[in-house]
């Protein structure tokens, strides 16, 4: 499928300081990004601080007074089988070492306080379909409602409130499924069909020997998201860091598909 993808950010900035920007799609597997531009105005110093290892495509600028970021990308997407069921999960010893650090507890999904919880909500069951279960038991206890969550919100606050938006939701299936031992991690994505658009967060978990998306909110399909960057939660997946003062005037984030 092939997505035009969008994002126009407007900040004004208290004093010259310094941006890390992560709004551009990654060079992933089965996401090829066809073309794409990232303009500042007025025009900024800026430098590239891409991932060879995971793709994503990070931009550093130095930003003083107003200025409008804008990023444009057609994307072609080849979706893979994200189905759960009859998914096996992994012994540890069997692991790639590079998804090991998504079993640990991080700081948004502290995962060592709800291993109890797990073990006796899902513990009779193995790989899919206890991932399966983790997201038939968030979509039945937790409702999505804005306004209820902050920055400083964790998957602990989420499961006590039983409410939240995409962030809470991906940080409290990541929490759940690394309590129950199955790989999981963050990922910022511009999400097609959803209403408002926004880069959404979902999550990912390692079944089978392979990553696969799930979007615990249920509000977007995970074969029209566009990836733009992994991690272990959201603190490594915002697609704004602002090393000084600054305050929003105007954002948005658009998806369309334009092909198959």
């Amino acid at each position: 499928m092939l997505f035009e993808v969008e994002a126009s950010l407007t900040y004004d900035f208290a004093g010259p300081c310094e941006v890390l920007l992560l709004v551009e799609a990654a060079h992933s597997p089965g996401q090829a990004v066809l073309s794409d531009a990232l303009t500042f105005w007025p025009p900024v110093e800026a430098t590239r601080i891409d991932d060879p290892v995971t793709g994503e495509r990070r931009t550093v600028f130095t930003a003083a007074g107003r200025v409008n970021a804008l990023y444009r990308a057609t994307v072609k997407l080849t979706p893979a089988n994200q189905d759960l069921a009859g998914e096996p999960e992994m012994a540890l010893r069997d692991l790639p070492s590079e998804v090991l650090a998504y079993l640990r507890a991080s700081r948004y999904s502290p995962s060592d306080r709800l291993l109890r919880f797990v073990e006796r909500e899902f513990g009779t069951l193995k790989g899919g379909r206890k991932v399966a279960a983790i997201l038939a038991w968030i979509a039945e206890h937790v409702d999505y409602e804005a306004g209820v969550s902050h920055s400083g919100t964790t998957a602990i606050d989420t499961f006590i409130d039983r409410a939240g938006v995409c962030r809470d939701f991906s940080h409290l299936v990541i929490a759940l499924c690394r309590a129950a031992n199955v790989p999981a991690r963050a990922v910022s994505a511009y999400a097609w069909r959803l209403d408002p658009p926004d880069l959404h967060a979902v999550a990912e978990v390692y079944l089978g020997g392979r990553w696969r998306l799930i979007d615990a909110t249920g509000r977007a399909p995970v074969d029209g998201l566009v990836r733009v960057a992994t991690g272990r939660d959201a603190a490594d997946i915002a697609f704004m860091t602002i090393m000084g003062g600054a305050t929003l005037v105007e954002q948005h984030f658009k998806i369309d598909k334009v092909g198959d």
